[in-house]
Protein backbone atom coordinates (compact mmCIF):
# COMPACT_ATOMS: atom_id res chain seq x y z
CA UNK A 1 0.00 0.00 0.00
CA UNK A 2 1.33 3.50 -1.21
CA UNK A 3 2.07 6.50 1.52
CA UNK A 4 -0.61 7.96 0.28
CA UNK A 5 -3.30 5.54 0.69
CA UNK A 6 -1.65 4.56 4.46
CA UNK A 7 -2.23 8.37 5.28
CA UNK A 8 -5.93 8.33 3.86
CA UNK A 9 -6.83 5.31 6.03
CA UNK A 10 -5.32 7.03 8.73
CA UNK A 11 -7.49 9.62 8.62
CA UNK A 12 -11.02 8.10 7.10
CA UNK A 13 -10.49 4.13 8.31
CA UNK A 14 -12.52 4.88 11.43
CA UNK A 15 -15.26 6.60 9.76
CA UNK A 16 -15.59 3.36 7.24
CA UNK A 17 -18.46 0.64 8.12
CA UNK A 18 -17.03 -2.63 6.55
CA UNK A 19 -19.99 -5.22 5.97
CA UNK A 20 -18.87 -8.39 5.81
CA UNK A 21 -21.53 -11.12 4.89
CA UNK A 22 -20.24 -15.00 6.35
CA UNK A 23 -21.19 -18.07 5.39
CA UNK A 24 -19.27 -21.03 7.07
CA UNK A 25 -16.08 -18.52 6.11
CA UNK A 26 -13.82 -20.48 8.74
CA UNK A 27 -10.84 -20.89 6.60
CA UNK A 28 -10.46 -17.13 6.06
CA UNK A 29 -12.30 -14.85 7.70
CA UNK A 30 -9.63 -14.23 10.45
CA UNK A 31 -7.02 -13.00 8.72
CA UNK A 32 -9.55 -10.89 6.17
CA UNK A 33 -10.91 -9.09 9.32
CA UNK A 34 -7.26 -8.43 10.91
CA UNK A 35 -6.44 -6.65 7.77
CA UNK A 36 -9.50 -4.92 7.72
CA UNK A 37 -8.94 -4.12 11.51
CA UNK A 38 -5.37 -2.99 11.41
CA UNK A 39 -6.84 -0.31 9.06
CA UNK A 40 -8.56 1.23 11.98
CA UNK A 41 -12.10 0.61 10.04
CA UNK A 42 -15.22 -0.71 11.78
CA UNK A 43 -16.59 -4.15 10.48
CA UNK A 44 -19.97 -5.27 11.06
CA UNK A 45 -19.71 -9.25 10.53
CA UNK A 46 -23.26 -10.87 9.38
CA UNK A 47 -23.07 -14.45 9.78
CA UNK A 48 -25.10 -15.93 7.68
CA UNK A 49 -26.74 -19.03 10.01
CA UNK A 50 -23.23 -20.48 9.62
CA UNK A 51 -22.52 -24.08 11.03
CA UNK A 52 -18.96 -24.23 11.51
CA UNK A 53 -16.33 -22.21 13.15
CA UNK A 54 -17.04 -18.74 11.61
CA UNK A 55 -18.96 -17.77 14.55
CA UNK A 56 -16.66 -18.66 17.29
CA UNK A 57 -13.84 -17.03 15.49
CA UNK A 58 -15.55 -13.85 14.92
CA UNK A 59 -16.02 -13.54 18.49
CA UNK A 60 -12.63 -14.66 19.27
CA UNK A 61 -11.48 -11.37 17.31
CA UNK A 62 -14.16 -9.55 18.70
CA UNK A 63 -12.64 -9.79 22.81
CA UNK A 64 -9.38 -8.32 21.27
CA UNK A 65 -11.30 -5.53 18.91
CA UNK A 66 -14.45 -4.81 21.21
CA UNK A 67 -15.18 -1.45 19.67
CA UNK A 68 -14.21 -2.30 15.61
CA UNK A 69 -16.31 -5.62 15.38
CA UNK A 70 -19.90 -5.85 15.32
CA UNK A 71 -21.16 -9.43 15.02
CA UNK A 72 -24.77 -10.18 14.01
CA UNK A 73 -26.16 -13.67 13.61
CA UNK A 74 -28.57 -15.12 11.06
CA UNK A 75 -30.02 -18.28 13.16
CA UNK A 76 -30.40 -19.65 9.93
CA UNK A 77 -28.90 -19.43 6.08
CA UNK A 78 -30.83 -17.00 4.56
CA UNK A 79 -29.00 -15.83 1.41
CA UNK A 80 -26.39 -13.06 0.70
CA UNK A 81 -29.22 -10.54 -0.28
CA UNK A 82 -30.72 -10.71 3.39
CA UNK A 83 -26.80 -10.63 4.93
CA UNK A 84 -26.31 -7.33 2.83
CA UNK A 85 -29.96 -5.94 4.25
CA UNK A 86 -28.93 -6.98 7.24
CA UNK A 87 -25.19 -5.37 6.83
CA UNK A 88 -26.58 -1.84 5.73
CA UNK A 89 -28.90 -1.42 8.66
CA UNK A 90 -26.42 -2.20 11.53
CA UNK A 91 -23.59 0.35 9.34
CA UNK A 92 -25.99 3.26 9.03
CA UNK A 93 -26.44 2.79 12.98
CA UNK A 94 -22.99 3.47 13.43
CA UNK A 95 -23.44 7.00 11.05
CA UNK A 96 -20.27 6.27 9.03
CA UNK A 97 -19.15 8.55 5.98
CA UNK A 98 -18.98 5.21 3.30
CA UNK A 99 -20.56 1.85 4.09
CA UNK A 100 -18.20 -0.91 1.66
CA UNK A 101 -19.61 -4.21 0.84
CA UNK A 102 -16.51 -7.18 1.21
CA UNK A 103 -16.40 -10.41 0.65
CA UNK A 104 -15.16 -13.06 3.73
CA UNK A 105 -13.55 -15.12 1.36
CA UNK A 106 -10.31 -13.44 0.73
CA UNK A 107 -10.83 -12.59 -2.82
CA UNK A 108 -10.60 -8.69 -1.81
CA UNK A 109 -7.64 -6.78 -1.68
CA UNK A 110 -7.58 -4.68 1.32
CA UNK A 111 -5.00 -1.88 -1.01
CA UNK A 112 -8.11 -1.77 -3.12
CA UNK A 113 -10.35 -0.06 -0.43
CA UNK A 114 -8.72 3.45 -1.10
CA UNK A 115 -9.64 3.56 -4.98
CA UNK A 116 -13.24 2.41 -3.75
CA UNK A 117 -13.62 4.49 -0.77
CA UNK A 118 -12.63 7.73 -2.16
CA UNK A 119 -15.58 8.59 -4.81
CA UNK A 120 -18.11 8.57 -1.94
CA UNK A 121 -16.06 10.37 0.57
CA UNK A 122 -15.02 12.88 -1.99
CA UNK A 123 -18.77 13.80 -2.40
CA UNK A 124 -18.32 12.24 -6.08
CA UNK A 125 -20.49 9.36 -6.28
CA UNK A 126 -23.33 7.61 -4.66
CA UNK A 127 -22.37 4.16 -5.27
CA UNK A 128 -18.93 2.47 -6.22
CA UNK A 129 -18.30 -0.64 -7.66
CA UNK A 130 -14.79 -2.19 -7.87
CA UNK A 131 -14.79 -4.21 -11.17
CA UNK A 132 -12.49 -7.35 -11.42
CA UNK A 133 -10.25 -7.85 -14.64
CA UNK A 134 -12.24 -10.56 -16.67
CA UNK A 135 -9.19 -11.26 -18.94
CA UNK A 136 -7.80 -12.66 -15.82
CA UNK A 137 -10.92 -14.75 -14.36
CA UNK A 138 -11.09 -18.09 -14.71
CA UNK A 139 -13.18 -18.93 -17.73
CA UNK A 140 -16.16 -20.74 -15.36
CA UNK A 141 -16.34 -17.86 -13.48
CA UNK A 142 -15.99 -15.23 -16.25
CA UNK A 143 -18.72 -17.36 -18.17
CA UNK A 144 -21.24 -16.93 -15.23
CA UNK A 145 -20.21 -13.32 -14.82
CA UNK A 146 -20.84 -12.21 -18.07
CA UNK A 147 -24.40 -14.31 -18.13
CA UNK A 148 -25.56 -12.29 -15.07
CA UNK A 149 -23.79 -8.45 -16.47
CA UNK A 150 -26.68 -9.32 -19.68
CA UNK A 151 -29.15 -10.43 -17.23
CA UNK A 152 -28.45 -7.49 -15.80
CA UNK A 153 -28.60 -5.21 -18.41
CA UNK A 154 -31.85 -6.90 -19.76
CA UNK A 155 -34.13 -6.85 -16.45
CA UNK A 156 -32.79 -3.59 -14.77
CA UNK A 157 -32.03 -1.51 -17.61
CA UNK A 158 -28.33 -0.54 -17.04
CA UNK A 159 -25.16 -1.91 -18.48
CA UNK A 160 -22.05 -2.08 -15.89
CA UNK A 161 -18.72 -3.22 -16.33
CA UNK A 162 -19.34 -6.49 -12.76
CA UNK A 163 -22.90 -6.15 -11.88
CA UNK A 164 -21.81 -9.03 -9.54
CA UNK A 165 -18.87 -7.39 -7.98
CA UNK A 166 -18.90 -7.95 -3.68
CA UNK A 167 -16.66 -4.97 -2.82
CA UNK A 168 -18.37 -1.44 -3.50
CA UNK A 169 -19.22 1.32 -1.55
CA UNK A 170 -21.67 2.65 -1.01
CA UNK A 171 -22.85 6.58 0.73
CA UNK A 172 -24.78 6.17 4.20
CA UNK A 173 -27.74 8.32 1.68
CA UNK A 174 -28.15 5.99 -1.10
CA UNK A 175 -28.07 3.27 1.68
CA UNK A 176 -31.08 4.72 3.07
CA UNK A 177 -33.16 4.57 0.26
CA UNK A 178 -32.30 1.61 -1.63
CA UNK A 179 -35.15 -1.40 -1.63
CA UNK A 180 -33.93 -4.42 -1.81
CA UNK A 181 -35.91 -7.50 -1.83
CA UNK A 182 -33.72 -10.26 -2.95
CA UNK A 183 -32.80 -12.51 -0.12
CA UNK A 184 -29.77 -14.27 -2.39
CA UNK A 185 -27.19 -13.78 -5.08
CA UNK A 186 -29.48 -11.12 -7.06
CA UNK A 187 -29.03 -8.86 -4.42
CA UNK A 188 -26.06 -7.69 -6.65
CA UNK A 189 -27.93 -7.05 -9.60
CA UNK A 190 -30.94 -5.61 -7.66
CA UNK A 191 -28.28 -3.01 -6.53
CA UNK A 192 -27.50 -2.46 -9.88
CA UNK A 193 -31.45 -1.67 -10.43
CA UNK A 194 -31.73 0.62 -7.11
CA UNK A 195 -28.88 2.78 -8.91
CA UNK A 196 -31.36 3.32 -11.96
CA UNK A 197 -34.33 3.78 -9.89
CA UNK A 198 -33.43 6.25 -8.00
CA UNK A 199 -30.90 8.22 -10.37
CA UNK A 200 -27.93 7.75 -7.87
CA UNK A 201 -24.73 8.54 -9.81
CA UNK A 202 -22.19 5.61 -10.33
CA UNK A 203 -18.40 5.07 -10.72
CA UNK A 204 -16.66 1.66 -11.56
CA UNK A 205 -12.67 1.23 -10.66
CA UNK A 206 -10.35 -1.71 -11.42
CA UNK A 207 -9.78 -3.35 -8.66
CA UNK A 208 -7.53 -6.63 -8.39
CA UNK A 209 -8.65 -10.20 -7.40
CA UNK A 210 -6.90 -13.15 -5.68
CA UNK A 211 -8.03 -16.70 -7.16
CA UNK A 212 -7.66 -19.01 -4.57
CA UNK A 213 -9.46 -23.07 -5.25
CA UNK A 214 -11.37 -22.05 -2.22
CA UNK A 215 -12.30 -18.54 -3.76
CA UNK A 216 -13.74 -19.82 -6.67
CA UNK A 217 -16.02 -22.11 -5.20
CA UNK A 218 -17.72 -19.26 -3.82
CA UNK A 219 -19.95 -16.17 -5.58
CA UNK A 220 -21.85 -16.52 -8.85
CA UNK A 221 -21.28 -19.48 -11.43
CA UNK A 222 -23.17 -19.86 -14.60
CA UNK A 223 -25.63 -22.02 -12.45
CA UNK A 224 -26.04 -19.61 -10.04
CA UNK A 225 -26.79 -16.88 -12.44
CA UNK A 226 -29.61 -19.68 -14.44
CA UNK A 227 -31.48 -19.93 -10.81
CA UNK A 228 -31.48 -15.93 -10.76
CA UNK A 229 -32.96 -16.01 -14.41
CA UNK A 230 -35.31 -18.19 -13.74
CA UNK A 231 -36.41 -16.61 -11.21
CA UNK A 232 -36.34 -12.95 -12.46
CA UNK A 233 -39.09 -14.65 -15.31
CA UNK A 234 -40.88 -16.16 -12.92
CA UNK A 235 -41.71 -12.70 -11.29
CA UNK A 236 -42.64 -11.11 -14.08
CA UNK A 237 -45.59 -13.75 -14.62
CA UNK A 238 -46.76 -13.42 -11.48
Amino acid sequence: MTHENEQFLEKYGKNISIVLPAFNEAKTIENVMEELLEKGMQLIVIDDGSHDETTSIVRKVHKQYPEQVHLYRHPLNRGLGAAIRTGLEASLSKNPMVIVTFDADGQHHVDDLVPVVKPIIGKKADIVIGIRNFQEMPFRKKFGNNVMNIITHIFYGMGVGDSQSGLRAISPDAAKIMELHSRDYGVSSEIIGEIKRKDLKLVEVPIETIYTDYSLSKGTDTKIGLKILARLIKNIFK
